[in-house]
């Protein structure tokens, strides 16, 4: 009983949890700074801390794509997938419920007087020949930009400006694939800690150096994290133990991760919505533009050609290639209009996941931890650095205040 209310007994009790607790707080706060403050905090360039993964946006946004998208799918399979006649029939069900406004906003706009002028009957056969050629020319269109697709869209654009405009955006994609791993990770070094501690006792009972309990402290904030980080990605490949196969964690999750990141990717970065934004707006734009207006073009001609003498007299040849331009311009607005609705945007990217959340379970090993180890790899030194004298402090602290 003396012995158990011995103060050096308890001191010596003190190092294995203290080391558990290095462990947790140094492995969960390599996790935190991996991941925030989404901004720089602090005076730059050294006095301060930006996750690694927001501070360096695109370049993890890039490898996310070469390494992980651009292996399940390509630009040509996602717009196939996305069926053009659906997207033709929707495009037109929107322009024809506002078929007069398009036009009249056009024609009030550039020639408000000869259109206040012409006849009504005059004006409805304009909207009737509209509401006629605008179907066939919006799937010539779709059809023409899916041969094309490829030349019109730069994917690894879009998904880098996506994701960098967006960091939260882009930590959830990481922190949801490998939740488990980051749980791991966390509570893991608290046992590893502890596991560390026990021979940092047996070595502090033999040799009570002052230099010990910072040394091991510092070894504890670094171990804990590099073990964690092996367990999850190594080994590569199932190996075989008598009975028992073993493999990294991360790894032998791959069609629960492959699900969760599809999710995100195809309902929030490779939507509709973005995909026709990039392309009016995106690298290749010119393309896109000139490819509408080329198509519009016909159907302007064949239009005015109802008043084409009234037309021709009261705009002359300049003010009819500005009506040509005006209105490829409007078509241009009203391609970007169409795919705000989050329903439909919806529906198209739940046909395109669960092709690519297939292909990715069915990824190689050695492909598939590509999609997380590089949130571990960059700056993964600073993190050890950081854990080891975080550990280091905690044990010169337990030096000076138990012993």
């Amino acid at each position: 009983m003396d012995q158990l209310s011995d103060p050096e007994l308890w001191r010596f009790a003190v190092i294995p949890v203290v080391a558990a607790f290095i462990g947790w707080i140094t492995n969960w706060m390599a996790i935190q700074l991996t991941f925030y403050p989404l901004e720089f905090k602090g005076i730059r360039p050294v006095f301060g801390w930006q996750g690694i993964i927001p501070s360096k946006a695109e370049k993890m946004a890039m490898i996310s794509v070469d390494s992980t998208i651009s292996k399940i799918s390509t630009v040509q399979e996602v717009f196939e997938q996305m069926d053009p006649q659906m997207l033709a029939e929707h495009i037109v069900e929107n322009f024809l419920l506002h078929a007069e406004d398009y036009v009249d906003d056009i024609m009030l706009e550039e020639h408000a007087t000869l259109w206040e002028n012409l006849p009504e009957t005059v004006k409805t056969m304009v909207y009737a020949r509209v509401r006629k050629g605008a179907p066939k020319l919006i799937e010539e269109l779709l059809e023409d930009i899916g041969g094309k697709i490829e030349d019109l869209l730069d994917i690894k654009d879009m998904v880098t400006h996506r994701l960098v405009a967006d960091k939260q955006l882009l930590n959830r994609i990481f922190l949801e694939c490998g939740a488990e791993e980051f749980r791991f990770i966390t509570n893991s070094g608290f046992a590893f800690g502890f596991t560390f501690g026990l021979i940092q006792m047996a070595f502090w009972y033999f040799y009570p150096a002052a230099w010990v309990l910072p040394l091991f402290g510092f070894l504890v904030g670094w171990a804990t994290n590099w073990i964690a980080l092996n367990i999850i990605f190594r080994p590569l490949n199932p190996v075989g133990i008598g009975p028992v196969k073993i493999q990294g964690l991360f790894l032998k999750r791959q069609p629960e991760v492959a699900a969760a990141f599809c999710n995100i990717v195809t309902h929030e970065v490779l939507t509709l919505g973005h995909i026709v934004n990039s392309m009016l707006n995106g690298p290749y734009s010119a393309r896109t533009h000139a490819l509408i207006r080329k198509h519009v073009k016909p159907m302007v001609d064949e239009t005015a050609g109802i008043t084409k003498p009234l037309t021709q007299l009261a705009l002359g040849p300049k003010g009819f290639a500005e009506l040509k331009q005006k209105v490829g311009d409007k078509a241009i607005d009203i391609s970007a209009d169409s795919f705000t609705n989050p329903m439909f945007n919806d529906e198209r990217a739940a046909i395109v996941e669960k092709t690519m959340t297939e292909r990715m379970a069915a990824m190689s090993s050695a492909d598939f931890q590509n999609l997380l180890r590089p949130c571990f790899q960059e700056d993964e030194i600073k993190l050890i650095i950081i854990g080891g004298v975080l550990g280091a402090l905690a044990g010169f602290a337990q030096f000076v205040f138990v012993f």
